[in-house]
């Protein structure tokens, strides 16, 4: 069946209407945004930019989700009243600005195997991100490489 050169042309506009669309969409989309594994893959972070312009993280997904046969809740909270939180769905990464073209600062992350928040900064390398979690100035903490989760 011949195709005229109207429709053509017309299928040649809609396609690139689409790909234009479709790489303004992924340009928009920071470095950092996505999913993420923790240091010990046992856990997903999908991080996004919220309309305050700030990053966050929360979890997603759990190598292993039940304990004792039950969801997982965030037991080791400081607050008693968060305790019964589900560890999926956990937000633990909350207020990262971006500092520069790789880096995210000014946030904290919260280490659900300890009830504890640390201050945080991120450095983005490629398809990992370096997560400084610290008590006072950087010095002071420890680094975990998460990687990428397509």
């Amino acid at each position: 069946m011949p195709v005229s050169k109207k429709h053509f042309i017309r299928f040649v506009l809609v396609m690139l209407t689409a790909v234009s669309v479709s790489i303004s969409v992924k340009a928009q989309t920071d470095k950092v945004e996505g999913l993420w594994y923790n240091d010990v893959k046992s856990a997903k972070i999908q991080i996004t930019k919220e309309s305050n312009g700030k990053f966050y993280g929360k979890v997603v997904w759990l190598k292993e989700p039940l304990k004792n046969g039950k969801p997982k809740v965030d037991e080791l909270n400081a607050d008693e009243k968060l305790r019964t939180r589900p560890r999926l769905g956990l937000p633990v990464l909350a207020d990262f600005v971006k500092d520069g073209d790789n880096k995210y600062t000014d946030g904290t992350i919260y280490d659900p195997n300890n009830g504890k928040t640390y201050s945080c900064k991120i450095t983005y390398k490629g398809k990992t991100l370096d997560i400084r979690g610290y008590v006072g100035i950087s010095l002071f903490g420890r680094t975990t490489t998460w990687s990428r989760a397509e």
